[in-house]
């Protein structure tokens, strides 16, 4: 299809807004659901015990996980879109239950106050990413290379313990997660001018959209706690 003609155009800006739409509201249920089961989890001393309890249990909820993301990423295309969702969702709720933890570490007001700095930063970012005209192609490469610096010096700094390696890594990755931002949503809107070839290559794609930008916001929400937080007493 082509958008040469103004109308041309004006169709292009609309089949990239509903895309977006589309993306946006997967993501922001995905986020509540997160909440909500994070808040249940919370609640529950025997939900507790039997996540915190056991380191076993924990890290198995953190491979399940890193599992999800891969299987959704790579088998996309074999995936009929209601699997895609179910799998999106089964990861925001499994992310939900290993989240719990910051909410028996933190306190309700530096959670919210986070939480309301991570949803104007990603605003801001995103509408920057969505409305520029200059091509954020270079920033993909750039930061993803930054988010590898940042694991290695966190499995590191696992050993050596070091504050100066953890702010630094934090700050970073603030601004990591904010150039993602940007960039996955200008990818998104350029895939939506692309075009899809069917409804269900669509769907998946807006899945798909929806994951990376949830990833992009619960990561920021994580390092801005680490800033903004102040911890129970």
């Amino acid at each position: 299809m082509t958008y040469g003609t103004i109308a041309g155009q004006e169709r292009l800006a609309a089949v990239q807004s509903a895309f977006l739409r589309r993306v946006y509201n997967w993501m922001g249920l995905g986020l509540a659901l997160t909440a909500l089961v994070a808040y249940y989890t919370a609640a529950s001393p025997t939900l507790q015990a039997l996540i915190f309890g056991n380191s076993l249990v924990f890290f198995a909820l953190i491979i399940g996980q890193l599992a999800l993301v891969v299987a959704l990423s790579a088998a996309i295309n074999r995936l009929n879109p209601g699997t895609a969702t179910l799998l999106f969702f089964l990861y925001a709720g499994l992310t939900g239950l290993t989240l719990s933890a910051i909410l028996l570490v933190y306190t309700q007001s530096s959670i919210t106050n986070a939480f309301v700095a991570t949803a104007g930063t990603f605003a801001l970012t995103s509408l920057y990413g969505y409305t520029t005209k200059r091509d954020l192609t270079s920033w993909g490469s750039f930061f993803f290379m930054g988010l590898v610096g940042i694991v290695l010096a966190s499995v590191v700094n696992l050993f050596l313990q070091s504050e100066t390696i953890y702010w630094v890594t934090t700050y970073i990755g603030v601004i990591v997660f904010v150039g993602l931002t940007a960039y996955d949503t200008q990818y998104l809107k350029n895939m939506a001018g692309a075009g899809f070839s069917d409804e269900a290559m669509e769907s998946k794609a807006a899945v798909i959209g929806a994951l990376k930008l949830y990833l992009d916001f619960i990561n920021l929400f994580l390092l801005l706690l680490r800033i903004m937080g102040g911890r129970r007493e």
